[in-house]
């Protein structure tokens, strides 16, 4: 392969391809940094003058008026505010604009505008001052009229000398813009004879393998990798290219089939695993109640308890199958239920009704137990009084239907919406629901259902869904 890419980067064809492309790229990057130099220009020198424009429109076309009538309001003592924020206005958008404009017209009409509004802030306070009514009336009309009618001259004059600098602005693009055009097509009529000759001499002697390789390729992404004779050229490296393809599908189906090998093991170690971290956790549970009734003086409960342990075992190990029959999965959740009924004698009691007819039927080892553990953990021991498990199973259709329900404290909707999302989620907290839900999902990916519905102080049923034919790690589903 090494061999293969240091041919591959002495061939020609790449230096025509890299001469071919830097013929077009330079003239293309030239053209496109010129344009966009344009563009750019013209957009902020537009901007800058539309930005004033828009800006100056926006002063108060009624600002005389009423700086006039708010003044004569004042004069006249039908009202006590001086229109102090109106010339503020005026004069924090005179002074932006004067920042922003170029045009000397117009910076000029700004620099009056601050002027007279700090005449009239000044005309403004010497009437706040006065106490005579016939000079407050006097000043009004003699100074405020006018300086506020000037204001607003001042500013349609920015208007007017910003629309002429707008024009120029236009004029000077266009003559850019013609300039631009009449480059543009001496460089097309110049580069593109010689560009598109050479590039018809170059595909004339790749094009017609490369659409054969294409096809190859296809074909191997539609599934066949069956051996073909590579692709006939006079163009080393496009032999050694069709060389490398075929032997990229030789590779790749061995790849492929070593993947399923390895996907196959791969879920038998999971599934190992999970079921590891399953057995321990009743193993200790049970434990703890021999101890508990060895230190109560009840031997001979204990000594049942470890009969019916050894006997859960017996069935648990099941000469190392991982898939069992329903009846088979039946006895071993009997014998459970039977260690656990000698340590809560007092508050459990267990009814197992499975239909016969389902009996030959096959599923994972394990698929109730965490669930009958959940039923006695999670609800009837919170719960006060006795309360009874329920484990049932029935056909419909191609579905097998398995519950596991008790009459045990039960939960809130609240309760139960997490619950379900911490299964979907595979929460860890709940390890016994999630294992066994992680389990059915690994086997049977979106063929089976798990369902949990629960009341609260009503007790909590499960519904697991699974088909009633499916391969699992070699063995049929009956």
């Amino acid at each position: 392969m090494t061999k293969i890419r240091e041919l591959f980067r002495s061939e020609s064809i790449r230096g025509k391809m890299s001469r071919l492309l830097m013929q077009m790229f330079i003239p293309i990057t030239f053209i496109f940094v010129i344009m966009l130099a344009m563009v750019l220009t013209r957009n902020i020198m537009f901007a800058s003058v539309n930005g004033n424009i828009a800006d100056a429109s926006g002063f108060n076309r009624e600002f005389k008026e009423e700086v006039d009538l708010k003044m004569y309001l004042y004069v006249t003592g039908s009202n006590d505010e001086i229109p102090w924020e109106d010339v503020n206005s005026a004069r924090e958008l005179a002074e932006s604009l004067l920042e922003r404009t170029k045009n000397e017209a117009s910076r000029k009409s700004m620099k009056n505008v601050l002027m007279l509004c700090d005449n009239l802030s000044e005309y403004m306070k010497q009437i706040e001052q006065t106490e005579q009514y016939d000079e407050r009336m006097d000043q009004l009309e003699t100074n405020i009229y006018g300086i506020t009618q000037l204001i607003e001259d001042n500013f349609y004059s920015y208007l007017y000398h910003e629309a002429g600098e707008l024009a120029s602005i236009q004029k000077q693009l266009d003559y850019w813009l013609i300039a631009e055009i009449a480059f543009v097509i001496l460089v097309i009529v110049v580069i593109t004879p010689t560009v598109l000759k050479r590039a018809f001499a170059l595909s004339r002697s790749i094009t017609d393998p490369i659409i054969e390789m294409n096809s190859r390729v296809e074909a191997i992404g539609d599934g066949d990798l069956s051996a073909h004779t590579p692709v006939k050229t006079d163009d080393r490296n496009l032999a050694l290219l069709s060389l490398g393809i075929e032997d990229m599908a030789e590779r790749l189906s061995k790849q492929i089939e070593l993947n399923r090998q390895e996907q196959i093991h791969l879920r038998e170690t999971e599934l190992s695993l999970i079921q590891a971290q399953i057995n321990p956790h009743f193993l200790y549970n049970t434990l703890d109640a021999i101890v508990w009734l060895i230190e109560s003086g009840k031997n001979d409960q204990a000594e049942q308890m470890v009969t019916s342990l050894s006997q859960y075992f017996r069935s648990f190990l099941s000469d190392g199958k991982e898939i069992v029959t329903i009846e088979e999965e039946t006895n071993h959740i009997r014998s459970y239920l039977e260690i656990q009924q000698v340590r809560y004698r007092d508050i459990m009691e267990y009814e197992i009704d499975v239909d016969p007819s389902i009996n030959g039927c096959k599923l994972p080892k394990l698929t109730l137990q965490p669930l009958v553990e959940n039923a006695i953990y999670h609800g009837l021991k919170p719960k006060r009084g006795k309360g009874v498990i329920t484990v049932t199973g029935n056909a419909e259709g191609d579905k097998i239907l398995l519950t596991v329900k008790d009459t045990g404290a039960g939960m809130n909707e609240e309760q139960l919406q997490s619950l379900k999302t911490k299964i979907r989620n595979e929460d860890t907290t709940s390890f016994g629901l999630v294992a066994a839900y992680k389990r059915l999902k690994l086997l049977y990916g979106d063929g089976f259902d798990f369902d949990v519905t629960s009341k609260d102080g009503e007790g909590t049923s499960i519904i697991l869904s699974i088909p009633r034919k499916a391969d699992i790690e070699n063995e049929t589903i009956l």
